[in-house]
């Protein structure tokens, strides 16, 4: 048999794939290194493997926590084939050179995602042998070809089948994508350390370090003058708008994904039939109804006019009805856990819209919410919570509101946590009368909902995501014939808000949660 041109180590915990890597590397009459349970995947498949014991000349010990760690593994990574120091080195320690090297680390991120996992647990998940292999083929990719990435073996087998040596552009860019691989094993365990310093307190992490890739370009930002992509968070499956799949249309822009995102958040607060239309960043119409389709026509007609060019969320499954009821507007994006064939069939006949699916449990909301100011970020833990237990709600003034009317002062109150402050909210029937987004004043906000309103104000129910500093947006509730107002409470004046109130006949519930969203 001819002597082997390659020599290559593979040490896979992910064996997508392996079966035919390790054939189709035999096939080529390549020398393969193995450990572990990959050599005994590969023996049982019939692919002749050398265990790096024997190479080492010393048995894996302490569970396999060491076994490649050894100089005449490190040695044939590391050493310069062009350089005639390093060549006498191999020679006079007995070090044969490792041309191609395929690893792939323990699943450690995949492990504390697990229900209940022991730190313990965790630590043993912690690769040591992956990594230093795969930082020292990377350092030395001018000699040695390192694949990190299962998607990878078919272009390097087919560059090998051929006869042709893998091109040293290609080489940089295995290992510079090897590199974003071990850097972000190192991020996933020290945030997970950190969390841990951190879990019972109040206290943020010290570090945080991101780690984002880039998943699209899109054509320009917010403005046509500004630069953006899409990144995704690196090492995790993708959830929520970022993760969704889009079954029709053109490409998102950067708006869309904002008012895609602030669409399903808010209509994810909901497990009746509920949707949310969004404008601008902003709900102008949100219902509750019997069917998607009476929640999908109640909540168009808040703002009829703003709904024209909006973007839609649903949290039940797109039917014919529906869809057909959308088909009469233009719409931007319908946002859905999923669209039946017929409602598929009626909106894809419309060229200008989107249609995304996403899973109706697909919450990404265990994630940190970042913003920049200048020179610096600033880090928060996502608004999660929404009011008390509706035991837990404090009723003030002489009225006491019924059983509806407390539905529609929760409905309402989480319609406020989506709007941008100071915001106030009319509401009834589980459908929103009137929106008031983004005032520099709550009593203008006030105003704004009724001037907003399309239908009769009277007897709907006014929520507030903070307290009223004043009695004038309660008096100014009056005017429009509000029936109660939901709020946080805590102002200084709370006690001359509670008097308006009763002055007016309404009732008032106190949540003692704040819903600012600048």
């Amino acid at each position: 048999m001819p002597q082997p041109k390659y020599r290559a180590l593979i040490s896979v915990s992910d064996k997508t794939g392996l079966e035919s890597l390790g054939k189709r590397l035999s096939g080529l009459n390549v020398e393969i290194l193995s450990t572990g349970g990959t050599a005994k995947f590969l023996r049982e498949h019939g692919v002749p493997v050398i265990d790096v014991s024997s190479v080492t000349g010393f048995p894996e010990i302490m569970d396999g926590r060491v076994k490649t760690l050894h100089p005449k593994i490190h040695g044939g990574l590391l050493a310069r084939r062009s350089v005639p120091e390093h060549k006498l080195a191999m020679e006079t320690h007995g070090i044969t050179p490792i041309d191609l090297v395929f690893v792939n680390l323990y699943p450690f991120s995949e492990t504390i995602r697990k229900e209940g996992v022991t730190v313990e647990e965790a630590i043993e998940q912690i690769d040591i042998g992956g990594p230093s292999m795969i930082r020292s083929a990377a350092k030395n990719h001018e000699s040695v070809v390192v694949v990190t990435d299962p998607e990878d073996y078919e272009p390097i087998l087919e560059t090998l089948e051929k006869g042709e040596e893998i091109a040293p552009e290609r080489k940089r860019q295995l290992a510079k994508k090897a590199f974003r691989m071990t850097s972000e094993y190192d991020r996933v365990i020290s945030e997970y350390f950190e969390s841990l310093e951190s879990a019972g307190n109040d206290s943020m992490p010290l570090l945080m370090t991101l780690s984002l890739r880039r998943e699209q370009n899109l054509r320009y930002g917010e403005n046509p003058h500004q630069k953006a992509a899409l990144y995704l968070p690196a090492g995790i499956p993708a959830t929520g708008v970022a993760g969704a799949r889009k079954i029709w249309g053109k490409e998102m822009s950067y708006n869309n994904f904002l008012d895609a995102d602030a669409a399903f958040r808010l209509v994810s607060e909901f497990s009746e039939p509920a949707v949310v239309i969004v404008k601008h960043n902003n709900p102008c119409g949100a219902s509750l109804g019997t069917t998607v389709t009476q929640a999908y026509q109640k909540a168009r007609e808040t703002d009829p006019v703003s709904a024209f060019g909006g973007v839609v969320a649903v949290n039940k499954s797109v039917d014919g009805d529906l869809a057909t009821e959308m088909a009469k507007i233009f719409l931007e994006v319908v946002i859905a856990p999923e669209f039946t064939a017929e409602a598929r069939e009626i909106l894809t006949r419309k060229k200008d819209i989107r249609l995304l699916e996403i899973p109706a449990s697909q919450r990404s909301e265990n994630m940190w919410e970042f913003r920049t100011v200048s020179g610096g970020v600033l880090c928060q833990s996502p608004d999660m919570a929404l009011a008390p237990d509706e035991r837990q709600l404090r009723f003030e003034g002489s009225v006491k509101p019924t059983p509806s009317q407390v539905r529609d002062a929760l409905f309402s109150f989480a319609v406020a946590k989506h709007v941008k402050s100071n915001a106030i909210i009319l509401a009834k029937d589980g459908t929103t009368v009137g929106i008031g987004a983004g005032q520099m004043s709550r009593v203008d906000s006030v105003r704004l909902s009724g001037m907003k309103a399309t239908r009769e104000t009277r007897g709907s129910i006014l929520a507030s995501d903070a307290f009223f500093p004043f009695r004038d947006g309660i008096d100014e509730a009056a005017k429009l014939g509000v029936a109660g107002i939901i709020q946080p409470g805590g102002s200084i004046r709370d006690e001359e808000v509670f008097a308006a109130a009763k002055e007016h006949n309404m009732f008032m519930i106190l949540t003692g949660m704040r819903h600012f969203r600048h």
